[in-house]
């Protein structure tokens, strides 16, 4: 596998896991300081040379990541002398792997070719999101067919269960919210304008004040809704850390041990899964502030100022 010993491996996947989840925290001020350059922010950039098409940049960057979750899922570099892996999808992994494809179906592929439009991006966002992906996808993939994944006993823990079931809700409530942000995008295409509940048009195709669901309490219920369904993912393939937090026992390194320590020694119990859900929220968190002060600069009084941002009641 790989061409590299089992302990060149292992050295490589903690390398991965430590510096993959710091490189996503020390890019999280950065995103909270720019408007990511995609969507609406590309606006004022319609001639530059570095746009590329947004739909078609966004199948392929998303592809990268189950396409390496399955090559290391299926080599299993963690679990050396096994072979290639084989896998049973009434098992507690495979129904794992099976959560995990089943939402990058519908985010590489159903959602977007669903999309009536979608504004260019930066050349930069998809070369970001497919390092993301890469390194996201393999780290999965690597645990999930290691001896640290749930084997069969995992049915008969609830946290199990209940891990499964709020990533489902997680992910029905994306699919929710998203539709009714397509159906704002598919009524601007067919009457060559978008308008809100009040009839009101917008000054720009297809943005409008959406409503519904969740969308009567914050602004971003389809960011909230991913939260809830990676962290249901997280509980499910590895409670371990919520079992250390629930015993008060857990202990922070210090930033020498951070920066110069030993990488297995980088808070051995965030495992992939912990660390896509932490990279989600420090990545999208951002984003969701600048998109909620840009709905209230664009719609000014007609913008429900009861909307929270992105957890309902709370942020």
């Amino acid at each position: 596998m790989f061409g590299l010993s089992p302990p060149h491996l292992q050295l490589l996947y903690d390398g991965a896991r430590k510096w993959f989840a710091l490189g996503c925290f020390a890019a999280t001020p950065l995103v909270f300081c720019i408007n990511v350059p995609m969507g609406r922010h590309t606006r004022t950039m319609q001639h530059s040379i570095f746009l590329v098409d947004g739909k078609k940049s966004w199948i392929i960057m998303e592809l990268i990541s189950p396409a390496f979750f399955l090559y290391a899922f299926f080599n299993a570099p963690l679990s050396p002398g096994t072979g290639t892996r084989s896998l049973s999808l009434g098992s507690p992994q495979g129904l794992l792997v099976g959560a995990y494809l089943i939402h990058y179906l519908n985010r590489a592929l159903v959602s977007p070719l669903r999309t009536p439009s979608r504004s260019k991006s930066h050349i930069i966002i998809p070369l970001f999101a497919t390092a993301f992906n890469i390194f996201n996808g393999s780290l999965l993939g690597a645990f999930l067919s290691s001896p640290s994944a749930p084997q069969q006993s995992a049915f008969a823990l609830p946290s199990f269960w209940i891990g499964l079931a709020l990533w489902a809700a997680g992910f029905v409530g994306n699919i929710a919210h998203d539709e009714i942000l397509l159906n704002i995008r598919r009524r601007a295409k067919s009457k060559g304008k978008a308008k809100d509940d009040a009839g009101s048009t917008t000054e720009d195709g297809h943005y409008a004040i959406p409503h519904g669901l969740l969308y009567r309490y914050i602004t971003y219920p389809n960011y909230f809704c991913e939260w809830v369904e990676w962290f249901g993912f997280a509980i499910a393939a590895d409670p371990r850390l919520l079992q250390v937090l629930a015993s008060g026992k857990i202990s922070l390194p210090s930033w020498s041990t951070v920066t110069h320590g030993p990488s297995s020694a980088f808070l051995p119990l965030m495992s992939p899964p912990w660390i896509f859900f932490a990279t989600e929220i420090v990545l999208m968190l951002p984003q969701a502030y600048r998109g909620q002060r840009w709905y209230l600069n664009k719609f000014g009084d007609r913008y429900p100022k009861e909307r929270k941002i992105v957890i309902p009641f709370v942020l």
